[in-house]
């Protein structure tokens, strides 16, 4: 057994060879020498890429490093919604019913009237309380969030994934947040892990991807069979930046969960802000359950906040110096925005998605806490400034 650290430094590289080097750079290839019959890994740039599968290897490792169980097998993606439509269209058939979170990533709307065009029946219920299980009769399959984006609620995974099976139902759950370092849903019983890579996995914003992760050699079958007719294949260049990106995994979600609970602890007491949510947070309603799921003390780098409307929130927004207004999240540099601006989520206006970065912890707080009293400040301002102001009234007459 090695560390999380060591893993992800090592998971996927070749055996070393002389004068070779440790990552073998991306290879570029739409076809491949196939004398004679047609043989081996490699036949054609659509269905297989040694660097992606390079990557595939080291993100299998990550999924499943010590069992109990057989281990993974992963799938890439040019995007997250790649990987999470491969695995609805491949397991899905018209007539089936697909169980799906209300509070989930803000794109799965589209996705059920995709599914719901195919003759697929949607039933959507919030994470929170794991109210799926009331779905769950004559499904085909469940989807979990877990944190859900962007409100962080938190579900039992292994007892959503116990009931599901038990109605005959496939389970697969977006682990995009906590990365497999922070949790490994196949381990508590999914039969998918899936993730958006673009996120905390590579965390340099540089990149798009996805994945796919099963432990059933036929499930895995059949998203890599659809990745292949639908044409949905990662470029090599952006697998490799991925695979060199895993050596610093572990450093960097280890930083960002300190400092996002940091970041969270400071906002507690101020009293503009509601809605405080991350799940490592003690008093977080998620917190218990986490700690039982999230490994490591690995909570993930998002907290959510509400600051008191729309426009309080774009005066934070601009007041901050170290932190990019910009969507996304798990990036190194830290981002935030007010959430409501796509019209996707079901949040208040004031709602802030807060991605912590790599940078000072120290710095970073207090670069959050001056903007919330700019904010603050420019309000007050503001609010004298539309007061109405009273009438001079005349001196009196001399007599």
């Amino acid at each position: 057994m090695t560390g999380d650290g060591t893993r992800a430094v090592r998971a996927g590289l070749p055996e070393p060879r002389a004068n070779e080097p440790a990552l073998p750079g991306p290879a570029f290839a739409a076809h491949y020498h196939l004398p004679g019959e047609v043989s081996g890994p490699y036949t054609y740039g659509r269905e297989a890429n040694p660097t992606w599968a390079a990557l595939e290897s080291a993100i299998a490792a990550l999924e499943t490093p010590d069992g109990p169980g057989p281990a993974a097998e992963a799938v890439t993606f040019p995007s997250g919604m790649a990987a999470i439509s491969a695995v609805l269209f491949s397991q899905l058939r018209p007539g089936d019913t697909a169980v799906l979170p209300s509070d989930g990533y803000q794109l799965l709307p589209a996705l059920r009237d995709r599914l719901e065009a195919f003759g697929v029946a949607v039933r959507t219920a919030p994470t929170a309380g794991d109210a799926q299980l009331a779905a769950l009769d004559g499904a085909r399959l469940l989807w979990l969030e877990s944190p859900s984006n962007p409100g962080l609620d938190v579900c039992d995974i292994r007892r959503l994934a116990d009931a599901a099976h038990r109605h005959g139902a496939l389970v697969a759950v977006d682990n995009t947040l906590p990365t497999p370092l922070g949790q490994r849903p196949l381990e508590l019983g999914a039969d998918f892990s899936v993730a958006s890579g673009t996120k905390a996995l590579t965390g340099h914003g540089d990149l798009l991807l996805g994945y796919v992760a099963a432990r059933d050699p036929r499930l895995t079958a059949a998203v890599r069979d659809w990745r292949k007719v639908a044409g949905a294949i990662p470029g090599p260049m952006e697998a490799w930046l991925a695979h060199r990106s895993l050596a610093t995994l572990q450093l960097r979600v280890d930083r960002q969960a300190a400092t996002a609970l940091a970041l969270a602890e400071a906002l507690r007491d101020r009293p503009e802000v509601t809605g405080l949510r991350h799940p490592g947070l003690p008093t977080d309603p998620a917190h218990a359950l986490a700690l039982r799921q999230m490994r490591g003390g690995r909570f993930g780098c998002v907290v959510s906040f509400v600051l008191p409307g729309r426009a309080h929130a774009e005066r934070f927004l601009t007041a901050l110096r170290l932190v990019d207004e910009a969507t996304s999240f798990g990036g190194v540099r830290s981002t935030a925005e007010r959430r409501g601006r796509w019209g996707g989520d079901a949040v208040p206006e004031g709602f802030i998605r807060f991605s912590v970065g790599v940078e000072d912890t120290e710095d970073l707080v207090a670069d959050v806490l001056a903007a919330l009293d700019e904010a603050v400040q420019d309000k007050a301002a503001l609010d004298e400034a539309a007061r109405p102001q009273g009438r001079l009234e005349s001196p009196p007459s001399r007599t």
